[in-house]
């Protein structure tokens, strides 16, 4: 089976799962190839092994470059004018749209243009879309166009928070089927969806290889260290831990924090941070490598993430594998990762005292950190185990795509 993935962005730092998904389904006997609408986040240069070899074979929609992309445009209105026909058809479908969004949806419909001639070349005959937005417009494109089944993954938050500006009822309506991260994420699809259509949607989860995250076991240190790792934005509620920060200095209670990431809500934090005086207890690293990344994680005696808004986090599993305990909030897929109490610690989201409170309970009680740490571990190997879920998700592409017809034999005229 030969499957095309087109993705936003890839390989990235924050979007590692990703990298393993593709590398797993291919060791299951599914081969994949990737279109990226954008370049990686990093020079060459700075790309590990695996992710520069993925970089060769990867199409960059954006890299063929204005010419490159009227030369496909005109050669395919030439050549095949019904598949320009459905594409303009289609986009001029969609409902709610302004005039503005109107002109981004034709953008979008020259790169699925690339993406389907793309496909024909290499005689792909189903393409893979990973969330919902942007990326998943030009997949809906590309399917209506050059007539070809699409599938999509969605992850959340963004698209589900307003389903109407991502076009998600036309995008899910359109899909062969839809796998979604978490229950969560699927209730809330079935909730736009008619029920004749529920059929489609498909939970798997994502996961961690648990046998590469060996825990450190080290002892008890005098100051725990907290490690924070995700996007500075908004709605990974960073402020919010800030402000447990400075009501646990209040109690006396010391922590040496980390937070692992960069992005828009920089500025804004290390203000907070130096005007409450926090600079010697809390450091803002910016963005690191996903290995250095895992190092500060596994080194950790505490791992928060206060998020508004979430998916289901990697983060968090890739600490439960480390036996770190953790502390989240009850957002979204998060209680199906983590049972509060038992695998980690959940608190209402925005709620700075309650997160103070269980990130006290922790730092004053190692013998609560280990016990919940190594339930936490093997809640992930039963649960959220990347080898068993590649598996579920390479049977339901064999099952739900078949043996695909190639493009190269379809009437796309």
């Amino acid at each position: 089976m030969h499957v095309a993935y087109l993705l936003s962005r890839y390989p990235a730092v924050s979007h590692t799962f990703l990298l393993h998904e593709v590398l797993g389904l291919r060791r299951l006997g599914i081969e994949i190839d990737c279109a990226s609408i954008n370049s990686p986040d990093r020079a060459p240069t700075d790309l590990p092994p695996l992710e520069a070899a993925e970089t060769r074979r990867t199409l960059y929609v954006k890299a063929t470059g204005v010419v490159g992309a009227a030369f496909a445009l005109l050669e395919t209105l030439v050549r095949r004018p019904a598949v320009i026909a459905r594409g303009v058809r289609t986009v001029f479908s969609v409902k709610r749209c302004t005039l503005r969004q109107r002109s981004y949806w034709l953008f979008y419909l020259v790169e699925a243009i690339l993406v389907g001639r793309w496909m024909r070349q290499r005689s792909l005959g189903h393409l893979h879309v990973h969330f919902g937005g942007p990326v998943a417009s030009v997949g809906m494109l590309t399917a209506a166009a050059w007539k070809l089944p699409y599938s999509l993954t969605i992850h959340g938050p963004e698209e589900l928070l307003d389903v109407s500006a991502y076009h998600l009822r036309e995008k899910i309506g359109e899909a062969r089927f839809v796998v979604c991260i978490s229950d969560f994420c699927r209730s809330q699809l079935l909730a736009i969806s008619p029920p004749e259509s529920w059929h489609k949607f498909l939970t798997v989860r994502l996961g961690i290889d648990p046998e590469a995250l060996l825990p450190r076991h080290a002892p008890p240190r005098a100051i725990p260290e907290l490690v924070c790792i995700g996007r500075l934005v908004a709605e990974k509620g960073h402020r919010i831990l800030l402000d447990a920060l400075l009501l646990l200095r209040q109690q006396g209670i010391s922590l040496r924090t980390t937070f692992v990431g960069d992005g828009p809500e920089r500025a804004a934090l290390e203000d907070f941070i130096a005007e409450h005086s926090l600079a010697d207890s809390v450091t803002l690293l910016g963005a690191l490598p996903h290995s250095a990344a895992l190092e500060r994680v596994r080194d950790a005696d505490i791992f928060a993430l206060s998020s508004f808004a979430e998916g289901v986090p990697v983060a968090l599993m890739e600490a439960m594998a480390f036996e770190v305990p953790c502390v989240s909030t009850t957002v979204a897929g998060i209680p199906e990762l983590i049972r509060s109490g038992v695998d980690g610690i959940l608190v209402p989201p925005a709620n700075a005292a309650a997160l103070a409170e269980a990130l006290s309970r922790l730092a004053a009680d190692p013998e609560l950190r280990s016990s919940i740490g190594a339930s936490a571990r093997e809640r992930v190997k039963a649960a959220y185990n990347l080898g068993s879920n590649h598996q579920t998700l390479a049977e339901i592409f064999k099952n739900r795509i078949g043996i695909a017809q190639p493009v190269a034999s379809r009437t796309a005229r």
